[in-house]
């Protein structure tokens, strides 16, 4: 379980939820460039005072910065940003037409150890064959809207099939998911709420999982 930082551009609120989310115990943080927020989320891991090694750190290279160079100077910015010597994950955040040339200073900054991890995100079937064609490194996490009611089977069994990890996000979905009968069985059930219900499923299917939250409770509660 990682902690998701979509639609916290207010940099307090950023900065309130990750320290918040670290002090619990999360240890898997997700950015974007796209979402503004990746200072204050630097800000808060250098506060926490946490090893470096035990954090998972991730962001994302925007649509406008794609292309070789660019998304070098991207991720730049981004580490400067983030005030980290290196990430642990480095995603496209969208398949776009110059998605190879992307992928292509993703797999440099993979072998000079700047990230630990290339990825995608928001990729199909048809974007990871394309991709499949001139990459050397095929990618390792592909992160795309999963929950139980886009469950993206096959996507996710050709994800297996290549040995690429699934990251869900929005992994609890809508509102809707959790007035589903079948939610709402399970979490009387087992005395749970709706959300880890669904949590769960997304471990049990073997996904990793990025709930946003920016309030304690439920934080605790989605971990």
């Amino acid at each position: 379980i990682g902690y998701g930082t979509f639609r916290m551009k207010d940099p307090e609120v950023a900065y309130k939820g990750v320290s918040q989310a670290l002090e619990l115990g999360y240890r898997h943080l997700d950015t974007a460039a796209i979402y503004d927020n990746e200072e204050a989320v630097g800000r808060a891991i250098k506060d926490a005072n946490i090893a470096r090694e035990e954090l998972f750190i991730t962001t994302k290279v925007w649509n406008s910065d794609q292309g070789y160079d660019q998304t070098l100077k991207a991720f730049e910015t981004s580490l400067q940003k983030l005030g980290l010597d290196y990430v642990d994950l480095y995603l496209i955040h969208w398949p776009k037409s110059t998605m190879k040339e992307t992928y292509r200073a993703i797999e440099r900054l993979y072998d000079e150890k700047l990230i630990r991890v290339p990825g995608v995100s928001n990729f199909h079937r048809h974007h990871l064959d394309e991709l499949f064609t001139s990459c050397n490194v095929v990618p390792m996490v592909n992160q795309i809207e999963v929950h139980p009611s886009l469950a993206q089977m096959d996507l996710r069994a050709y994800c297996t099939q290549h040995e690429i990890a699934v990251t869900a996000w929005a992994p609890l979905g809508t509102g809707i998911v959790f007035t589903h009968p079948i939610i709402k069985r399970l979490a009387a059930k087992y005395g749970k709420t709706p959300a880890q219900i669904i949590l769960r499923w997304q471990l049990e299917v073997g996904n990793i999982a990025i709930p946003k939250s920016v309030t304690l409770e439920r934080l605790e509660e989605n971990l």
